[in-house]
Protein backbone atom coordinates (compact mmCIF):
# COMPACT_ATOMS: atom_id res chain seq x y z
CA UNK A 1 0.00 0.00 0.00
CA UNK A 2 1.63 2.93 -1.13
CA UNK A 3 1.78 5.86 1.03
CA UNK A 4 1.95 9.44 -0.36
CA UNK A 5 2.01 12.89 2.14
CA UNK A 6 1.01 16.03 0.40
CA UNK A 7 -0.59 19.34 1.77
CA UNK A 8 -4.40 19.57 1.20
CA UNK A 9 -7.35 21.56 1.92
CA UNK A 10 -10.22 20.00 3.31
CA UNK A 11 -13.29 20.47 0.83
CA UNK A 12 -15.96 18.14 2.23
CA UNK A 13 -16.89 15.55 4.15
CA UNK A 14 -19.70 13.34 5.07
CA UNK A 15 -20.41 10.50 7.80
CA UNK A 16 -19.12 7.02 6.86
CA UNK A 17 -20.68 4.33 9.34
CA UNK A 18 -21.01 4.91 13.00
CA UNK A 19 -17.37 6.77 13.27
CA UNK A 20 -15.60 7.28 10.21
CA UNK A 21 -15.64 9.84 7.29
CA UNK A 22 -15.48 10.46 4.22
CA UNK A 23 -12.54 13.82 3.41
CA UNK A 24 -12.83 14.98 -0.08
CA UNK A 25 -9.56 16.64 -0.67
CA UNK A 26 -7.56 19.22 -3.07
CA UNK A 27 -3.78 18.40 -2.58
CA UNK A 28 -0.81 20.67 -3.87
CA UNK A 29 0.64 17.93 -6.17
CA UNK A 30 -2.17 14.87 -6.66
CA UNK A 31 -5.31 16.94 -7.63
CA UNK A 32 -8.88 15.60 -5.86
CA UNK A 33 -8.45 12.71 -3.50
CA UNK A 34 -11.26 11.04 -1.43
CA UNK A 35 -10.04 9.39 1.17
CA UNK A 36 -11.62 7.57 4.47
CA UNK A 37 -10.85 9.26 8.32
CA UNK A 38 -11.28 5.68 10.05
CA UNK A 39 -12.81 6.81 13.77
CA UNK A 40 -12.49 10.91 13.17
CA UNK A 41 -15.81 11.17 14.22
CA UNK A 42 -14.91 9.75 17.51
CA UNK A 43 -14.32 12.55 20.71
CA UNK A 44 -10.62 10.56 21.42
CA UNK A 45 -9.97 10.93 17.61
CA UNK A 46 -5.98 12.21 17.71
CA UNK A 47 -6.93 14.06 13.94
CA UNK A 48 -10.66 14.95 13.73
CA UNK A 49 -10.83 18.11 14.41
CA UNK A 50 -8.47 18.78 11.75
CA UNK A 51 -10.75 17.02 8.71
CA UNK A 52 -13.28 19.62 8.65
CA UNK A 53 -14.43 21.62 5.79
CA UNK A 54 -12.21 24.55 5.32
CA UNK A 55 -9.10 23.18 6.95
CA UNK A 56 -5.58 23.39 5.75
CA UNK A 57 -3.52 20.57 6.50
CA UNK A 58 -0.70 18.01 6.09
CA UNK A 59 -1.80 14.96 5.52
CA UNK A 60 -0.46 11.63 4.99
CA UNK A 61 -2.69 8.59 3.20
CA UNK A 62 -1.95 5.57 1.30
CA UNK A 63 -3.58 4.38 -1.78
CA UNK A 64 -5.68 0.66 -1.60
CA UNK A 65 -4.31 0.91 -5.71
CA UNK A 66 -0.68 0.52 -6.94
CA UNK A 67 0.38 4.38 -8.33
CA UNK A 68 -1.30 4.76 -11.95
CA UNK A 69 -3.93 1.97 -11.78
CA UNK A 70 -7.67 3.62 -11.20
CA UNK A 71 -10.52 1.32 -10.03
CA UNK A 72 -13.37 0.12 -12.02
CA UNK A 73 -15.04 2.89 -13.57
CA UNK A 74 -12.32 4.77 -13.52
CA UNK A 75 -11.93 6.41 -10.66
CA UNK A 76 -8.69 6.28 -8.03
CA UNK A 77 -10.86 4.56 -4.95
CA UNK A 78 -11.25 5.67 -1.43
CA UNK A 79 -7.29 6.31 0.11
CA UNK A 80 -7.11 6.34 3.90
CA UNK A 81 -6.08 8.76 5.76
CA UNK A 82 -3.00 7.70 8.34
CA UNK A 83 -1.76 11.39 9.70
CA UNK A 84 -2.48 14.71 9.60
CA UNK A 85 -1.25 18.13 10.62
CA UNK A 86 -2.37 21.36 11.05
CA UNK A 87 -1.29 24.13 8.40
CA UNK A 88 -4.59 26.48 8.96
CA UNK A 89 -7.73 26.12 10.64
CA UNK A 90 -9.34 27.95 8.47
CA UNK A 91 -12.71 26.72 9.10
CA UNK A 92 -12.86 26.94 12.68
CA UNK A 93 -11.64 30.39 12.47
CA UNK A 94 -14.37 31.12 9.87
CA UNK A 95 -17.53 29.23 11.46
CA UNK A 96 -18.56 32.11 13.76
CA UNK A 97 -19.12 34.72 10.55
CA UNK A 98 -22.13 34.10 8.76
CA UNK A 99 -21.02 35.70 6.00
CA UNK A 100 -17.61 34.78 5.69
CA UNK A 101 -18.59 30.80 6.45
CA UNK A 102 -20.70 30.57 3.20
CA UNK A 103 -18.04 32.70 1.22
CA UNK A 104 -15.64 29.61 2.06
CA UNK A 105 -18.33 26.78 1.62
CA UNK A 106 -19.05 28.24 -1.59
CA UNK A 107 -15.02 28.49 -2.40
CA UNK A 108 -14.83 24.75 -1.41
CA UNK A 109 -17.87 23.82 -3.60
CA UNK A 110 -16.72 25.64 -6.38
CA UNK A 111 -12.78 24.23 -6.12
CA UNK A 112 -14.82 20.33 -5.94
CA UNK A 113 -16.68 21.47 -9.12
CA UNK A 114 -14.01 22.35 -11.06
CA UNK A 115 -11.17 19.26 -10.48
CA UNK A 116 -11.36 15.41 -11.60
CA UNK A 117 -10.21 12.98 -9.19
CA UNK A 118 -6.55 12.01 -8.87
CA UNK A 119 -5.85 15.71 -11.76
CA UNK A 120 -3.36 18.30 -10.23
CA UNK A 121 -4.40 21.19 -9.92
CA UNK A 122 -1.85 23.38 -8.60
CA UNK A 123 -2.98 26.87 -9.59
CA UNK A 124 -6.78 26.30 -8.32
CA UNK A 125 -5.25 24.90 -5.05
CA UNK A 126 -3.26 27.96 -4.30
CA UNK A 127 -5.98 29.98 -5.47
CA UNK A 128 -8.35 28.09 -2.23
CA UNK A 129 -5.74 28.35 -0.09
CA UNK A 130 -5.35 32.39 -1.01
CA UNK A 131 -9.05 32.90 -0.34
CA UNK A 132 -9.37 31.18 2.51
CA UNK A 133 -6.48 32.82 4.41
CA UNK A 134 -8.14 36.32 3.22
CA UNK A 135 -11.16 35.51 4.51
CA UNK A 136 -9.81 34.57 7.97
CA UNK A 137 -7.62 37.26 8.32
CA UNK A 138 -10.29 39.65 6.81
CA UNK A 139 -8.26 41.39 4.71
CA UNK A 140 -11.68 42.55 2.66
CA UNK A 141 -15.03 42.28 2.81
CA UNK A 142 -16.05 38.61 1.97
CA UNK A 143 -18.40 38.94 -0.95
CA UNK A 144 -15.62 40.85 -2.48
CA UNK A 145 -13.16 37.73 -1.81
CA UNK A 146 -15.24 35.30 -3.49
CA UNK A 147 -15.89 36.97 -6.25
CA UNK A 148 -12.33 37.11 -6.57
CA UNK A 149 -12.32 33.67 -6.06
CA UNK A 150 -14.62 33.21 -8.58
CA UNK A 151 -13.53 34.90 -11.27
CA UNK A 152 -9.44 33.91 -11.20
CA UNK A 153 -11.29 30.39 -10.73
CA UNK A 154 -12.57 30.70 -13.93
CA UNK A 155 -9.99 32.03 -16.09
CA UNK A 156 -7.88 29.61 -14.50
CA UNK A 157 -10.47 26.95 -15.61
CA UNK A 158 -10.70 28.72 -19.26
CA UNK A 159 -14.11 30.84 -19.09
CA UNK A 160 -12.12 34.12 -18.25
CA UNK A 161 -15.31 36.42 -19.17
CA UNK A 162 -14.25 39.37 -21.97
CA UNK A 163 -13.99 42.79 -19.96
CA UNK A 164 -12.12 45.11 -21.74
CA UNK A 165 -13.03 43.88 -25.41
CA UNK A 166 -16.04 42.54 -27.25
CA UNK A 167 -16.45 38.64 -26.13
CA UNK A 168 -17.59 37.82 -30.04
CA UNK A 169 -15.90 40.47 -32.88
CA UNK A 170 -12.75 41.62 -30.35
CA UNK A 171 -13.62 45.18 -30.65
CA UNK A 172 -12.26 47.39 -27.91
CA UNK A 173 -13.84 48.22 -25.23
CA UNK A 174 -15.21 49.56 -23.18
CA UNK A 175 -18.97 47.98 -23.78
CA UNK A 176 -22.11 48.90 -22.84
CA UNK A 177 -23.65 45.43 -22.31
CA UNK A 178 -23.07 42.12 -20.84
CA UNK A 179 -24.47 38.48 -22.24
CA UNK A 180 -23.30 35.49 -19.89
CA UNK A 181 -24.41 33.13 -22.97
CA UNK A 182 -21.92 34.91 -25.47
CA UNK A 183 -18.85 35.09 -23.14
CA UNK A 184 -19.13 38.49 -21.14
CA UNK A 185 -19.44 42.07 -22.46
CA UNK A 186 -20.15 42.71 -26.29
CA UNK A 187 -20.66 45.76 -28.75
CA UNK A 188 -24.00 46.94 -30.01
CA UNK A 189 -23.50 44.95 -33.30
CA UNK A 190 -23.11 41.96 -31.33
CA UNK A 191 -25.36 42.07 -28.51
CA UNK A 192 -27.86 39.01 -28.34
CA UNK A 193 -31.13 39.99 -27.26
CA UNK A 194 -31.54 40.14 -23.50
CA UNK A 195 -28.26 41.22 -22.63
CA UNK A 196 -27.45 42.95 -19.39
CA UNK A 197 -26.32 46.57 -19.32
CA UNK A 198 -24.38 46.76 -16.02
CA UNK A 199 -22.87 49.76 -14.87
CA UNK A 200 -19.40 51.00 -16.04
CA UNK A 201 -17.94 50.90 -12.63
CA UNK A 202 -19.94 47.40 -12.46
CA UNK A 203 -17.56 45.95 -15.30
CA UNK A 204 -14.04 48.21 -13.45
CA UNK A 205 -14.79 46.52 -10.29
CA UNK A 206 -14.80 42.88 -12.06
CA UNK A 207 -11.47 43.90 -14.19
CA UNK A 208 -9.92 44.96 -10.12
CA UNK A 209 -10.79 41.53 -8.53
CA UNK A 210 -9.38 39.56 -11.95
CA UNK A 211 -6.27 41.43 -11.72
CA UNK A 212 -5.69 42.09 -7.64
CA UNK A 213 -6.25 45.69 -7.69
CA UNK A 214 -7.73 45.99 -3.84
CA UNK A 215 -7.44 49.34 -3.79
CA UNK A 216 -10.32 49.62 -6.73
CA UNK A 217 -12.47 46.91 -5.29
CA UNK A 218 -12.19 48.34 -1.43
CA UNK A 219 -13.70 51.43 -2.76
CA UNK A 220 -16.69 50.37 -4.26
CA UNK A 221 -19.76 50.89 -3.62
CA UNK A 222 -22.56 48.13 -2.27
CA UNK A 223 -24.51 48.67 -5.35
CA UNK A 224 -22.04 48.15 -7.89
CA UNK A 225 -20.90 44.72 -5.66
CA UNK A 226 -23.99 43.55 -5.81
CA UNK A 227 -24.50 43.67 -9.75
CA UNK A 228 -20.85 42.27 -10.53
CA UNK A 229 -21.55 39.66 -7.76
CA UNK A 230 -24.76 38.87 -10.43
CA UNK A 231 -22.49 38.57 -13.26
CA UNK A 232 -20.05 36.91 -11.67
CA UNK A 233 -21.97 34.20 -10.54
CA UNK A 234 -24.40 33.63 -13.46
CA UNK A 235 -21.03 33.55 -15.68
CA UNK A 236 -19.34 30.75 -13.03
CA UNK A 237 -22.99 28.65 -13.46
CA UNK A 238 -23.20 28.90 -16.95
CA UNK A 239 -19.95 27.01 -17.79
CA UNK A 240 -20.98 25.04 -14.82
CA UNK A 241 -24.50 23.71 -16.41
CA UNK A 242 -25.84 23.40 -13.10
CA UNK A 243 -26.16 25.94 -9.78
CA UNK A 244 -23.90 25.88 -6.96
CA UNK A 245 -25.73 24.82 -3.64
CA UNK A 246 -24.28 26.94 -1.11
CA UNK A 247 -24.23 30.05 -3.30
CA UNK A 248 -28.04 31.06 -2.19
CA UNK A 249 -27.51 30.78 1.39
CA UNK A 250 -24.16 33.82 1.02
CA UNK A 251 -24.71 36.67 2.55
CA UNK A 252 -24.27 39.80 0.07
CA UNK A 253 -25.67 42.26 2.58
Amino acid sequence: MPLYRDEAVVLRVHKLGEADRIVTLLTRRHGRVRAVGKGVRRTNSRFGARLEPGSHIDVQLYSRLPEGQAAPGGSRGLDVVQQTESLGAFGAQLSGDYARWTSASAICETAERLTEEGEPALRLYLLVVGALRALAAREHEAGLILDAFFVRAMSNAGWEPALRDCAKCSAPGPHAAFNVAAGGAVCDACRPAGSARPQRETIELMIALLGGDWAVADASDAMVRREASGLVAAHLQWHLERGLRSLPLVDRA
